[in-house]
């Protein structure tokens, strides 16, 4: 049996995060076409797992298009939210705690936004 590896690595994607517009309904489609398994944090979001990538949905009212949501991991936030910004992008949402850690969401220089997660 192959040990899992709680190191995480800077640069890393880590996490994949979708929209959902009923995440009741999100779990029972993907629990019974995928086998996937849940874990809800409160009614707006839920986190999956046996997918192969962690991640989770969180709950809108809007009208969903491109959805998808890259996390990436980086140990020390404010040291990468300064390269992004050296780098041409901009930060589109500042960072904010969560169960687990804290984020936050950016835009590169064509307007693709990913978020930037912290344990630490």
């Amino acid at each position: 049996m192959k040990e899992k590896n709680n190191h995480m690595q800077n640069n890393t994607i880590t996490y994949i995060e979708f929209k959902s517009t009923d995440i009741a309904e999100t779990k029972i489609f993907y629990s019974n076409v995928f086998g996937w398994t849940f874990k809800d944090f409160g009614e707006q979001y839920t986190s999956f797992a046996d997918s192969g990538v962690m991640g989770g949905f969180e709950q809108t009212d809007e009208n969903i298009q491109n959805s998808i949501l890259i996390v990436l991991y980086y140990d020390n936030l404010d040291e990468v939210q300064q390269k992004i910004i050296d780098a041409g992008g901009k930060i589109s949402k500042e960072v904010f705690e969560f169960p687990g850690g804290k984020r936050f969401h950016f835009t590169d220089p064509s307007g693709n936004e990913l978020a930037v997660w912290s344990d630490k």
